[in-house]
């Protein structure tokens, strides 16, 4: 059984690592106009308290690439929300990112093979949480790698990414920018 103060300590840790590939190779195409999320849960986490992202995304300043802020837990509601409602389906699933939509993107995660599952904001039941039934639409089979929205009706086209580990995530959004 693996210390709590440890496990947490390395989920920042790791969160950290994938910000800074993201920093450091991402191009600012990908970022949405309220930045890119990107967060990594503990092992079990019930609520945000257990998710790590980072506070004000990953935002493109004056030019450059950078993370409003540190990686810390309890940072970001909405990517806690979005990690939390994946490990209902698969608890290894405990990274999640948002960037930016666009079908270039879309063209190029179908390309390199990762699981891709479209939302249709239209056959949302009235009542439910966007985020909730979104990611329990596109899970019935497992939790696909890519999940995207083309957005409509004054909301943004996203896409979030899945993974096991952010590292995992953030080298899938590099091939990505990399590719467009």
């Amino acid at each position: 059984m693996q210390d709590p103060a440890q496990e947490r300590n390395e989920v920042i840790g790791r969160l950290a690592r994938a910000v800074t590939l993201l920093e450091n190779a991402m191009g600012a195409g990908l970022i949405p106009p309220g930045g890119v999320s990107i967060a990594y849960a503990i092992r079990g986490a019930r609520d945000a308290h257990g998710v790590a992202a980072v506070p004000g995304g990953i935002v493109c300043r004056e030019g450059k690439v950078s993370a409003g802020g540190p990686c810390a837990f309890g940072a970001d509601e909405r990517s806690a929300r979005l990690v939390l409602t994946v490990m209902k389906f698969d608890p290894h699933m405990r990274s999640a990112a948002t960037i930016r939509f666009s079908e270039k993107v879309l063209a190029v995660f179908e390309a390199v093979l990762l699981e891709c599952a479209s939302i249709d904001r239209r056959r949302e039941p009235p009542g439910t949480g966007t985020m909730d039934w979104s990611v329990a639409a596109c899970c019935k089979d497992g939790v696909p790698d890519v999940m995207y929205d083309r957005g409509g009706d004054n909301q943004p086209a996203l896409l979030h990414l899945f993974g096991e580990d952010p590292v995992g995530v953030a080298n899938n959004i590099i091939i990505c920018s990399n590719r467009i």
